[in-house]
């Protein structure tokens, strides 16, 4: 197809338009809505790989409208009653349709590109951390809405009616929201009893991606391939609809989406640890001393070597050898709801963590002490205020000789009582010996690291309840 062709292709054909809503919808929905993409470290504008799987979010509404388009253009020749007219020419049928397939792929594909490279621009900007282990998420984003595209021409052209393409899109959403409800997932429990839902092999014929909640995570390779022959199938398919001239040629067509799926099912993987994979090269940690960090966050190590030293001087002090030995960034990809595990030789962080995210210098080394004596039991996902911020509070005030509330935004009516909480329990706690507080904090740091209590129970000798 040469330019002259498709720029004739684009004026007639209502690819540019679709071009044009899937970019602007798209970017309104980020823009506007203040939700999971413009929070942390997991921000679409944070990171390449954050990057790529929110964009990839967004299909699933993007593919229902990419199929819609294209069932609105395979109609075209049944509008302009052309059909029987065009079937006596000389030209072959495939080459007639290579032009309007040929149109809507380059637009869709443009219009994709144009949101990555808007959210690009920003991650080069926020990160010294590049890769290219997310481009693959991207190509067979655009891929799935070429692919929609394309079927929703063959469709639109085999099944000629103005309710063609508003059923096909809604048939299409309600497919991706099925395979991440009910259809698509099953519901596991953890070991500690907590309920959850896992993503079932055939959610991955979705465009659509989870929620991202860890910037470790991404896609593994054999979903990458396995979707794209699904995607190769289904557009194969599409095309081949459109140059279907019977009832016949038409239901062949369907082999190529059928075989697509069944090899695509042989490929992908069943178990949901090797659908979501921990990305090795963006987890490798780099280090100054005993303070490390992974690769992704190595801009913020400065930072965090000075503070993450005096916490350990700290915590060596107050309790000697039972004192942790190394900080360390946290990159452990547990299942949403499972509870957290800690090791009392080393603090583990997440810089998504309140205490943590924003503080610096003094506040740093308060927020490091505080996770060191109390890590927090909080199921992965969960949020809440309440004991081990409390316990937090108290023994990194024990540890510096002071009390002064963690650097963690609240709102006032939860900050008053948190001041409450630990006040009371920190005027208690110091009138004790110290052999007394020693015991007590002993005790608090066993419940807090095994996670198998309450920490500022034990921390105020069961006065809390």
């Amino acid at each position: 197809m040469n330019v002259r062709v498709l720029r004739i292709e684009l004026r007639r054909s209502v690819a540019p338009w679709a071009g044009a809503v899937v970019l602007t919808s798209a970017l309104a929905f980020l823009y506007l809505l203040n939700a999971g993409w413009w929070n942390g470290t997991t921000a679409w504008t944070a990171q390449w790989t954050s990057l790529a799987m929110w964009t990839r979010a967004l299909l699933f509404y993007l593919w229902p409208l990419a199929v819609g388009f294209g069932a609105l253009q395979g109609l075209r020749d049944h509008r302009s009653k052309m059909s029987e007219l065009l079937t006596t020419t000389p030209r072959p049928a495939w080459h007639r349709a290579a032009k309007p397939a040929g149109a809507m792929a380059i637009t869709l594909a443009s219009a994709f590109a144009l949101l990555v490279l808007v959210g690009g621009v920003q991650v080069f900007a926020r990160t010294e951390y590049t890769h290219l282990g997310w481009l693959p998420i991207s190509l067979v984003g655009a891929l799935f809405l070429v692919a929609g595209a394309v079927l929703g021409m063959g469709a639109g052209r085999a099944l000629p009616s103005v309710l063609t393409p508003p059923a096909l899109a809604m048939a299409a959403f309600v497919f991706t929201a099925l395979m991440h409800m009910s259809l698509g997932r099953t519901q596991t429990t953890t070991s500690d009893g907590m309920t959850n839902t896992d993503p079932k092999q055939i959610s991955l014929l979705s465009p659509e991606v989870e929620e991202v909640r860890n910037v470790f995570v991404t896609l593994s390779t054999s979903v990458h391939l396995g979707q794209t022959i699904w995607l190769l199938g289904m557009a194969a398919t599409g095309f081949a609809l459109l140059i279907a001239a019977t009832p016949r040629t038409r239901l062949i067509a369907l082999t190529p989406v059928l075989a697509g799926a069944a090899l695509a099912l042989l490929v992908l993987p069943s178990d949901p640890r090797r659908m979501y994979v921990v990305d090795e090269a963006a987890a490798e940690l780099v280090c100054d001393g005993p303070v490390c960090v992974t690769k992704t966050h190595e801009d913020r190590l400065a930072d965090l070597t000075g503070p993450g030293k005096e916490a350990l001087r700290l915590l060596h002090t107050a309790l000697g050898d039972r004192a942790p030995t190394s900080v360390r960034e946290n990159t452990a990809v547990l299942p949403h709801g499972a509870t957290p595990q800690w090791s009392s030789k080393t603090v583990l962080l997440d810089f998504d963590d309140d205490i943590i995210a924003d503080a610096e210098g003094e506040e740093l080394t308060r927020a490091v002490i505080a996770k060191g004596m109390v890590p927090g039991c909080t199921p992965v996902g969960w949020t809440s205020v309440g004991g081990d911020l409390y316990a937090q509070t108290v023994a990194a005030s024990w540890v510096l000789g002071d009390l002064k509330p963690l650097p963690r935004s609240l709102p006032a009516d939860l900050r008053r009582e948190v001041d409450a909480e630990t006040r009371a329990a920190w005027k208690e706690f110091k009138e004790l010996p110290r052999t007394g507080q020693r015991a007590r904090i002993d005790s608090m740091r066993a419940v807090a690291h095994s996670c198998k209590g309450d920490a500022f129970d034990a921390l105020s000798g069961g006065a809390s309840r």
